[in-house]
């Protein structure tokens, strides 16, 4: 793929997984120790989602411990596939149908970013390119002897 000014895009993907975790672990951090679990798994119950203190723990520990190790780029695409779940619901089941398309604008650049981890991996900076996502180097090129000189 080609980059702007030579710049690997890759460090475009860096950009968005970064913002992506800071976002996270604000929201885990609110949803353990501002608000509580308590609270997280009553706001679920009145969205209707079944299981509530599973969807509150889910969402709690995922956001806090996830975004950490997004943050350093541990996992990512595993929890890109994880956040595509919880932000599809997020946004397709609670925020659409209960709020409307600008409450969950949030909700959808998540989702977004999210699929764009599962597909695209961890960018650079990732503790993932020690040895999950290492480039593989194509074999190198063997110029054939020109025999028509000799």
């Amino acid at each position: 793929m080609r980059g702007f000014m030579g710049i690997d895009p890759a460090w475009g993907l860096t950009a968005v997984r970064v913002a992506m975790a800071v976002i996270l672990l604000a929201a885990g951090y609110t949803k353990f120790f501002v608000w509580g679990l308590d609270k997280v798994t009553a706001s679920m119950a009145q969205y209707g989602l079944p299981a509530p203190a599973l969807f509150a723990w889910l969402a709690a520990v995922g956001e806090l411990f996830g975004g950490a190790a997004l943050l350093v780029g541990l996992m990512g695409r595993w929890l890109g596939l994880f956040y595509v779940a919880q932000f599809a619901v997020a946004f397709f089941a609670v925020k659409l149908p209960g709020a409307g398309f600008t409450a969950g604008w949030l909700d959808l650049m998540l989702l977004a970013g999210s699929l764009m981890l599962f597909l695209a991996g961890p960018g650079r900076a990732a503790f993932d390119n020690l040895w999950l996502e290492r480039d593989i180097a194509p074999p190198p090129i063997v110029q054939a002897r020109d025999r028509t000189a000799a």
